[in-house]
This record gives structure tokens, sequence and C-alpha cells, in this order.
């Protein structure tokens, strides 16, 4: 009998959605997750990345040859680099942008007056002073300390911020806010702008941050109008591509029985907001997924992201970075555990491209992405617990011993 050859791997991806700081760190768990488990293939080695919006950060991270685990580190944990990335970064008043729109003040103000007084009625007057809202600013935060962050990074021996100067392709999505169009930073005439300005522009959510000027177009951010972008992807003729979406509408009747369903009405307009804000999405994305089976048969397409039930990722405030740690390692658990129960519809996928599913380290319950001095605390408990047992069953061992 002939030796059976290895499959020769085929062109592989990664696409990766928005999601907020949350989506972010859902997806670095995830991918640390899939770094583990999958042999053939890193994470790092694949031949397109794809981001939209927060997944734009760390698609750039991959292209540059950054591993998850890497990210992990200097994103979630902080403490073990020179120049972290601290929450902080998000969280800079745009200055700049409340200065410009005061100084408009007085212009407007003059002209609403004017306008006003040649009325006769109140309808007029509202009317006139109305244009006052053109000195409301675009953007509560300001997007610049994420691109000076990224421009560090990328000065970093080995890594860069020119799409040209990549071993792999790597597509950032925006939104043209002028015309509402899609844009591909990292594509033909759009690879010439930085990747850390091209990040910044696709994250640039709408009355978070402000519109991103590169080349004398306005930019937002990029899940306006789509979700994953697979087709970026799928275009240059990968045919296994590896999408993490970390937003999912919430079903509460999913939950465990002997937990009491409530209806998100009674959490307020949040919880509304956010659970219309995830629909719209996922059903956009789910329309996308259909279309891209029809328009790439003999791609597959594999979909990672949190259960429908998953009360922990619903309502954690998408824009929190505070408690990215417990965040990232539950991420990482639920991939481990999604990959673990999906383990036989997988297998043949993965093999079809040469890659294999170590299910060995998926049922390895000691892998954790928490730090050790974080551990210690439970494993202390653990000890005093198996100590405290042990005092007791001793006296037990004894009640029937015979003297010598």
């Amino acid at each position: 009998m002939g030796e059976h050859k290895p499959v020769e791997r085929t062109p592989s991806g990664v696409a990766l959605a928005g999601g907020g700081p949350l989506g972010g760190i859902y997806e670095v768990g995830a991918l640390v997750a899939l770094d583990e488990a999958l042999r053939g293939l890193r994470r790092t080695d694949c031949d397109v990345f794809v981001g939209v919006s927060s997944g734009a950060f760390f698609a750039s991270g991959l292209a540059n040859g950054l591993s998850p685990r890497e990210m992990h580190a200097r994103f979630i944990e902080t403490t073990e680099h020179d120049d972290p990335f601290e929450p902080e970064v998000l969280l800079k008043l745009a200055m700049r942008e409340y200065g410009k729109r005061i100084a408009t003040l007085p212009r407007l103000f003059t002209s609403a007056l004017g306008d006003y007084l040649r009325g006769n009625s109140k309808q007029r007057a509202i009317e006139s002073f109305q244009r006052l809202s053109k000195a409301l600013p675009n953007g509560i935060f300001d997007s610049t300390p994420i691109r000076r962050y990224l421009q560090r990074l990328a000065a970093t021996p080995g890594l860069t911020d020119d799409f040209r100067e990549l071993k792999r392709k790597l597509f950032i999505i925006a939104t043209d806010l002028d015309t509402s169009s899609l844009v591909t930073f990292g594509a033909p005439g759009f690879d010439h702008v930085p990747i850390s300005r091209a990040v910044e522009a696709s994250a640039a959510l709408p009355g978070y941050f402000p519109p991103v000027k590169i080349d004398g177009r306005h930019y937002v951010d990029g899940a306006l109008l789509k979700t994953l972008h697979a087709s970026a992807a799928l275009k240059e003729g990968v045919k296994l591509l590896f999408a993490i979406n970390p937003l999912v509408p919430y079903k509460a009747e999913l939950q465990l029985p002997e937990t009491e369903a409530k209806s998100l009405a009674d959490e307020g307009l949040v919880a509304v907001l956010s659970q219309m804000f995830r629909s719209l999405i996922y059903s956009r994305m789910k329309v996308g997924m259909e279309r891209y089976r029809h328009q790439y048969p003999d791609a597959d397409i594999v979909l990672f992201e949190p259960r429908r039930d998953d009360h922990e990722m619903f309502f954690t405030n998408v824009f929190s970075y505070a408690d990215r740690r417990r965040l990232c390692e539950h991420a990482y658990q639920q991939t481990r555990e999604d990959l673990l129960r999906r383990a036989a519809s997988l297998k043949p996928v993965l093999a079809r491209h040469g890659i294999a599913l170590d299910e060995a380290v998926l049922r390895d319950k000691s892998r954790t992405l928490m730090q050790k001095d974080e551990e210690a605390p439970r494993l202390q408990t653990i000890l005093e617990n198996l100590s405290e047992t042990l005092g007791r069953l001793e006296p037990m061992l004894h009640v029937n011993e015979e003297p010598a």
C-alpha cells in the first residue's frame, strides 16, 4: 500500500469584526484558543487578514507578526512591556474638536439671532436656533492617542506601519462619511495610507470618535456597512477563513433552567439599544455569510462567536476595558469549549486544508490566560479546603484500628 501524501496547506485568512473594546478583548481570547488548538497553522502564518473597527486593531497586529499570546500580554495584561496599551488611551477627550466647534458659536448665534428677528412665530424661532446644533462636537473622545500608540508599536524592529512592507496581505475597512461607501485600506490605491491611520479611521465610531480625515476625505467606522467584510479575503483566493464576530443578540430564554429569564425591557434603555444594535449587525452578517457560500462554494468559513445566552458578553459595557483580564479569560475558555463541542464537524473541514484539531489541548482543564499571581489565591483556597478535609478524615481512619 502506498503512503498517504500530506495535504498541502491551502491559502488561509482571518477576518475580525468590530465590537468596541469589549469585542477586541473577546477576539484576543478567541485567537489564543485557536492558536493553541490548531496544529499545522499559526494565526500569524495566514495569508490574508481583514479587520473592521476594533477588529482592525488586532488584524494589523497579526499581519505584523504579533502572535495572539504576545497581543494578550501587551494589550490585556499590559504589565510586561515598557509601553503597554492602557485604558486611558481610549478615554482622552477630543479637546481640539471641542475647541473647533466652540469657535463657531459666535457666528452661528449671530446668524440664528438675525434669522429669528426676521421671523414672526415660535416655529420660526425653533428653526432659527436649531442651527446651533452645528456647534456640537463630532465625537466625545480623541482617537489620535490610538494612532500614536500604533505608530510607536510599528517602530519596533521587525514591524511596520506600511501596508506595502508587510509579508502578508492586510485589509482595513472604513466607511467614507460623505458617500456612505466602503473603502478598503491596503488595497491598490489605498495602500499608501499608514496602517495606524487606517485603523484609526476604521474604529472611528460616530459620536464616540470624530471622523478621521485622510487625503481630504472623512472616514468613520467600517462596521456601519459590513460586519466582517470577509469578501476582501475570499477575493484574494483564501480557501479557509477563520472569522470572529464578538457581538451577537442576547436570547434570555436560552439560559439555564434554574435562571429566571427576564425581559430586556426591565434592564433599561442601554440594554434595549444594545440588543437593537447587535440584532442589526448580526442579521446583516448572516445575510453576508449566506452570500459568501454561494459566491465562493470552494471556500470554508469557520465562524466563532459568543453563545446567544452569554450573559457576561451582553451585559458588560461594550466600551469597557477595565475588566479586560476576566473577559479575555472568559472568551478564551468559551472558544475552547466551542472547539471541543464542534470537533466532529470541524475536523474534516480543517483536514481538507492540512490542519488538525488537538483535542487533548482542549480537554486540558489547567490551561488559562490568568497570571500566576491571580491564580495563587484560588490555589491557596483549594489547598486549605483539602487540608481541612484530610483533617476530618484522619480520626475516622483510626476508629477501627486495632492496637499493636
